[in-house]
């Protein structure tokens, strides 16, 4: 493959990863503004629910720090 077809695949893929991150951010958008929706609809479940997930991330975090200090011994 010489230059010339290198530098037109190059470019081939920069259209897909352009084309694929406009589709993401899209995707992404809408998450939020259903996320945004729900929390108005629902504020008490949606409070739970983050106090769930930063309790589960606070638990795993903890047993990782744990873990690793008793690695260093």
């Amino acid at each position: 493959m010489d230059k010339k077809e290198m530098a037109q695949k190059a470019e081939e893929v920069q259209k897909t990863v352009e084309t694929e991150l406009k589709k993401i951010k899209k995707d992404m958008e809408a998450a939020a503004k259903s996320a945004e929706a729900y929390i108005k609809k629902n504020p008490g479940k949606a409070a739970a629910i983050s106090a769930g997930i930063g309790a589960a991330l606070g638990a795993a975090a903890a047993m990782l720090m744990k873990g690793s200090k008793g690695k260093k011994k």
